[in-house]
């Protein structure tokens, strides 16, 4: 990736972060990377897999997220810092990507017993299957699921939860065209800031009519500032990793 563009694109996101509560246009985030707003529309895309806007918006709920689970503030204060003007719209937006309520992602204290994905549509009967892949590294378990965009927000279609790397099958996936999406910890702290996420992506899966099983292998990474973050509340895998490590 040309490195013009990253430093480009990381100026817009730095922008973004750092104006989470503000109006930001497509203007604005293009004078922040120093691009044409055509151009740079573009390469955000190209970089991040998702629109300016449409991550902007995962930053917003992910610093939601954050607050809710970290502070006492209210609600409605913790939408108008994020940017929302209607709690109405917030709340609803939330709980459409992180899958649970502003208030019930409080009281969950950020982690999710279960997840619900997308049952009640319908299956096809085609498996997705594949081999999840970590080069030099230690990874707990990891979730892997099937979204329509190259973000893990809202019910997936299908998911589920493995021990660690290793073959996976997602079974009666519905029709259509999905991203394979896969999240974990690393097993080995880092210094004190944690355990290392680990992120992984490939697609789209396009399920037609008549298809009994796709290939998807995915190789997972450090996650870096171009991802988008996970939205979906998930269950603690941080905590699984440290008390269930394995081996590379």
């Amino acid at each position: 990736m040309d490195e013009i563009v990253r430093q480009a694109v990381a100026r817009a996101i730095v922008t973004m972060r750092d104006n989470l509560g503000e109006r930001l246009t497509i203007d604005d985030l293009a004078r922040a990377a120093m691009f044409s707003k055509f151009h740079f529309t573009r390469v955000f895309l190209r970089v991040t897999g998702l629109s300016p806007g449409r991550f902007l918006s995962a930053l917003r709920l992910a610093e939601a997220k954050r607050l809710l689970a970290t502070t006492v503030i209210s609600v409605a204060d913790i939408s108008h810092q994020v940017g929302y003007n209607s709690v109405g719209t917030f709340s609803a937006r939330f709980s459409g990507s992180v899958g649970v309520s502003p208030s019930g992602y409080r009281q969950l204290h950020g982690m999710a017993p279960r997840i619900a994905d997308r049952q009640a549509q319908p299956g096809s009967g085609a498996t997705v299957r594949g081999q999840l892949r970590v080069a030099a590294a230690e990874v707990g378990p990891v979730f892997v699921g099937l979204f329509a965009a190259r973000i893990a927000e809202g019910a997936p279609a299908r998911y589920a939860i493995l021990p660690g790397p290793g073959p996976y099958a997602l079974t009666d996936v519905p029709l259509g065209s999905w991203y394979v999406l896969t999240h974990a910890y690393g097993t080995t702290p880092l210094d004190n800031h944690g355990l290392r996420p680990f992120t992984g992506l490939t697609g789209p899966v396009t399920i037609h009519r008549g298809v009994t099983a796709s290939l998807a292998d995915v190789r997972l990474r450090p996650r870096h500032g171009f991802d988008p973050p996970v939205l979906l509340a998930l269950p603690d895998l941080r905590q699984a990793a440290v008390s269930r490590p394995l081996a590379s």
